[in-house]
């Protein structure tokens, strides 16, 4: 069986709903080893439905395993007249639509439940197309089907609503899938994530493994961060998670220090691992991200323990009189200067007496850019125990002001890991020179 997700609706089109249905059961037929090659978006017209229909029942199936199709269908299942995705269906295969009297019965208890009646646009909702089984929708009145029209076909429908269609899906849908075979394999993967490198960067470094067939390896970018996908079909995440094993520690070898973690790490819980791990501490001084930094930290559970607090400087007086940046700098050499990063860090540090202080000064856009100092232009400080350091940085080719700050605050959570990474490699190399001398080596 292969599988084709089918989203009916006009507001997917304009853009008006973020389309959570298609991921959900992308990830929901990952779980259950089926493949699953195509997604179509249409709106709510019956010639254009019939259209993506043909098309996706015309396909070549890409192998022997593939001669089932399974049509899932999400929205145009509502009692308005622009829902049509049953009545569409029963007319391509060319059956009549037959009202279910039980589904009129549990469409009126429900109303009634609320102290309500039931519409008669709501009878609608109980024609489903002759021969297709009721797919029962516990939480709202739009019933979904259950149906093979044809031979090597089988076509599933849900309402649009997420939560009715995750629970729809859940409840039946994949015991149905279950009943019919599968289910016996399932498609696991991990994500490994890189900060610092482009992507075209990353996968020519790993070129040798992007045409393995199980595992299979995928790059793709997002922000700024580069990721690898690594999945494996197995008859279990544990078999799954030993095929992968092996070929994600060599991506992550050839990733080197640009490697910071897998799956739901981020850069700031990746840093704070490696501060908790040293019992040192963090202070933050922002400028153009706003408190952005300061909220990545603060995200991660947990990070009261290593992160003190941050200031955040927009206006130059606040740089002075809060972090002792020094008001001759700031005229010669401008807010946004290497000077001026390296103080605000070293400030922050003093102030809130942390072992480490971060900053970032720049320019966001989309205005106060010039020829010497353009949009995008960002200075990170760095201040620790033993020196003040400050790395410029050029973010603007193409960026929005959204992404420059997200950008900006992620390079420096990068900055003070890779910091903590190369501090943590020579210590241990240090400990076995120590233990081969000890040893007598």
């Amino acid at each position: 069986m292969s599988a084709e997700i089918i989203c009916v609706g006009t507001e997917l089109l304009l853009g008006d709903i973020l389309n959570t249905n298609a991921q959900f059961l992308a990830q929901q037929l990952a779980n259950l080893g089926i493949p699953h090659y195509y997604q179509t978006v249409v709106g709510d017209n019956p010639a254009r439905i019939k259209h993506a229909v043909r098309v996706a029942l015309e396909r070549e199936p890409l192998s022997q395993d593939n001669s089932i199709r399974c049509l899932i269908f999400t929205g145009g299942l509502g009692p308005t007249p622009d829902d049509l995705t049953h009545e569409t269906l029963a007319d391509l295969f060319g059956v009549p639509l037959a009202e279910h009297q039980e589904i009129l019965e549990d469409i009126t208890r429900k109303y009634a439940s609320r102290g309500r009646k039931m519409s008669p646009s709501n009878r609608k909702q109980a024609l489903l197309p002759q021969g297709a089984a009721i797919l029962p929708n516990p939480g709202g009145t739009a019933p979904g089907i259950l149906w093979q029209p044809q031979s090597g076909v089988v076509i599933l429908t849900f309402p649009g609503v997420p939560s009715e269609m995750q629970r729809m899906w859940q409840e039946t849908a994949v015991p149905y899938l279950k009943s019919l075979g599968f289910g016996q394999e399932i498609i696991y993967s991990q994500t490994l994530k890189f900060w610092g490198i482009a992507e075209a960067a990353l996968a020519e470094k790993a070129a040798a493994f992007l045409n393995l067939p199980n595992p299979t390896v995928a790059p793709y970018a997002s922000q700024g961060e580069v990721k690898l996908r690594v999945s494996a079909k197995a008859t279990s995440p544990e078999t799954a998670k030993q095929i992968i094993e092996p070929v994600a520690r060599q991506l992550r070898q050839i990733g080197d220090l640009d490697y910071f973690g897998s799956d739901e790490e981020t850069l700031a819980s990746a840093l704070g691992k490696l501060l908790t791990a040293a019992g040192e501490t963090l202070s933050v001084a922002e400028s153009c991200t706003g408190g952005g930094l300061g909220q990545m930290l603060t995200d991660v559970p947990g990070s009261s323990s290593y992160f003190w607090g941050g200031v955040i400087s927009y206006d130059n007086a606040v740089k002075i009189s809060l972090l002792g940046v020094n008001p001759d700098d700031l005229m010669q050499f401008g807010a946004v200067s290497a000077i001026v990063a390296e103080q605000m860090a070293a400030g922050v540090r003093s102030r809130l007496g942390t072992t480490w202080g971060l900053s970032i000064t720049g320019i966001a856009g989309p205005d106060g850019g010039t020829a010497a100092k353009p949009v995008g232009l960002v200075y990170i400080g760095l201040a620790g125990i033993d020196a003040v350091q400050s790395f410029e940085n050029h973010f603007g080719a193409g960026r929005d002001r959204a992404l420059i700050r997200h950008v900006s605050a992620c390079t420096a959570l990068d900055l003070l890991r890779r910091q903590l990474e190369i501090r943590g490699r020579r210590d241990f190399l240090s400990r076995g020179a120590k233990e081969t001398r000890s040893r007598g080596d």
